[in-house]
């Protein structure tokens, strides 16, 4: 039974590298989004680590677009601004 143990911590091991890299994977490829597709979530001058807190993508490769944006997944439950009529 001994002989089995270090298989299993292997088996273990891989399954659970495999499950943080695709959880990481799910992470970047919700923050590629066209520029124009952006919906902003910060304020001019917002760091990446304010960004990051708010729970949005950061990339200032982009000018004249949000910096500081909602991820893909959470883009079509942006709050719309309220407008008093």
């Amino acid at each position: 039974m001994a002989t089995m143990e270090p298989k299993v911590i292997c088996v273990l091991l891989l399954v659970f590298s495999l499950a943080l890299s695709s959880l990481a994977q799910v992470q970047t490829e919700t923050c590629v989004i066209a520029p124009s597709q952006r919906s902003n979530c910060g304020f001019n001058g917002i760091t990446p680590a304010q960004c990051a807190e708010k729970g949005c993508c950061f990339d200032s490769t982009v000018p004249g677009h949000p910096w500081c944006f909602y991820p893909l997944n959470i883009v079509n439950n942006v709050p719309e601004e309220e407008c008093e009529f």
